[in-house]
């Protein structure tokens, strides 16, 4: 497979080589849990999954270690936790759990790895020795700071000079820092906080440290793959490079993924703003799953996205249209993915020309005369959509999919009864009736079948 990816560092798409085929690498930055994901958050779980499954076919199941990590220490989790007067741990024990709740709900396969923030703390210490040690970070009495001026290359990775970036740096708390676009490693307790004890005093590792440290820990020094929102890029991805390569004395990555911003009405989604809707919101609304994947992917996972209410409608439809084609098809064994299909992933994980190679397919269904042929078809329409993770229903559930399924089909076989009995009227109101709740019922000589409009 010629894979190509847009790598954020060198400003260009280039060809995917791994270090090591046998053992490909990636880390996507994970929640921070102390409240439910917005579907914003969501983005780039979903796009960077496509990844993980292209990367899968082409290597091996076996080949590829994917992290995505937790981060369950940080300031947001222990103003919640106070907030709520529990312990830190039980907030994100909560929502930990329900981000893969979520996450499962969307097709997302479970990550190779999935380290924790707080199981992590020995190898935070680690890195902090090797930095102090060779002059890169500082004590002082609020923690320890990397100092930005031992990086020469500090900033590259977002294209902003060093003086830019000391412009608002300034963070509260920190004043006894030598320069303000320096940045915290580890941060001295204050009063009612939760801390660990270390050789820099009681206190708790700084954000950008804890990535740094879960990627050395679980893939190694220098890994294949860093992915994350565009929002990453700085100042997280960028302090993640300095502190990891001045201690190391390795790059980081190999290639950097960005994808792009999620909006509504044009703007950030982001709690800070107000603007958001959770994924646990939209799925307790009746939106499935799938449906929500299929509009995250359906822009380039590089462009902005504006989240609406058609935005949904359109994806549902669009589904609705893919599981009619495969309803009017027997059951086929997966077979190849097109090569179509194949070529538009391989291109920087250009969805938006995938799915429509996923509608090419739909409409040779429909415009084919023979079984075999629809079956045939339909076996290389469910191996592309696995290879995206769409069209994961069979597609009689697919139309049926709702609470009232159990009296849907209890008004189905009481029309069927009245229709033996000849009783027609009957008939007709019980018609009628499955009318009003949008559904649609189809007779046949083997019976009758039924679903959502």
């Amino acid at each position: 497979m010629d894979l190509h990816l847009h790598d954020t560092m060198t400003r260009r798409k280039r060809r995917f080589e791994p270090a090591d085929p046998n053992r490909i690498t990636m880390y996507v930055c994970g929640p921070t849990v102390y409240n439910y994901a917005h579907i914003g958050n969501a983005r780039p779980f979903v796009v960077f999954d496509v990844l993980f499954r292209l990367l899968r076919r082409a290597y091996g199941d076996d080949a590829v270690r994917y992290a995505r990590n937790i981060t369950d220490i940080d300031d947001r989790i222990i103003a919640k936790a106070q907030e709520a007067r529990e312990p830190f741990t039980a907030i994100t024990e909560r929502y930990a759990a329900v981000f893969r709740e979520d996450m499962a709900a969307l097709n997302v396969l479970t990550p190779s790895f999935e380290p924790h923030a707080t199981g992590a703390i020995d190898a935070m210490l680690d890195l902090i020795d090797l930095l102090v040690a060779n002059g890169a970070a500082y004590r002082a009495a609020s923690g320890v700071y990397f100092s930005v001026a031992a990086d020469a290359d500090y900033g590259r990775l977002s294209g902003r000079a060093q003086e830019d970036l000391r412009a608002g740096a300034r963070v509260e708390g920190e004043d006894d820092k030598r320069d303000p676009s320096d940045f915290a490693l580890w941060k001295t307790a204050k009063p009612g906080e939760p801390f660990w004890n270390s050789p820099y005093g009681q206190g708790r590792p700084g954000w950008h440290l804890e990535c740094s440290a879960m990627i050395k820990s679980a893939l190694g020094e220098t890994i294949d793959i860093h992915a994350g929102g565009h929002d990453l890029i700085f100042p997280h991805h960028e302090n993640e490079i300095a502190q990891s390569e001045t201690a190391n004395g390795a790059p980081l990555a190999r290639y950097w993924l960005h994808n792009g911003f999620l909006t509504m009405a044009s703007e950030k989604m982001s709690k800070s703003l107000g603007n958001i809707v959770t994924v646990h919101d939209l799925l307790a609304a009746g939106h499935r799953g799938e449906t929500l994947r299929f509009a995250l992917l359906s822009a380039h996972y590089r462009a902005p996205l504006d989240w609406t209410d058609q935005l949904l409608e359109q994806a549902k439809a669009s589904l609705d249209r893919l599981y009619g084609a495969l309803q009017r098809a027997t059951a086929a064994e997966r077979a190849e993915p097109p090569a179509a299909f194949l070529e538009a992933l391989s291109d920087d994980l250009n969805t938006p020309r995938a799915v429509a190679e996923l509608f090419t397919l739909a409409t040779q269904i429909n415009a084919s005369d023979t079984a075999e042929e629809k079956a045939r078809l339909a076996g290389a329409l469910r191996a592309a959509g696995d290879l995206i993770g769409l069209l994961q229903a069979e597609p009689d559930a697919w139309f049926k999919g709702g609470a009232d399924d159990a009296e849907i089909d209890a008004l189905v076989a009481q029309r069927v009864a009245a229709r033996k009995a000849k009783d027609f009227a009957e008939a007709d109101r019980l018609r009628a009736a499955l009318d009003a709740r949008g559904v649609i019922v189809m007779d046949g000589p083997e019976g009758s079948a039924w679903r959502r409009a």
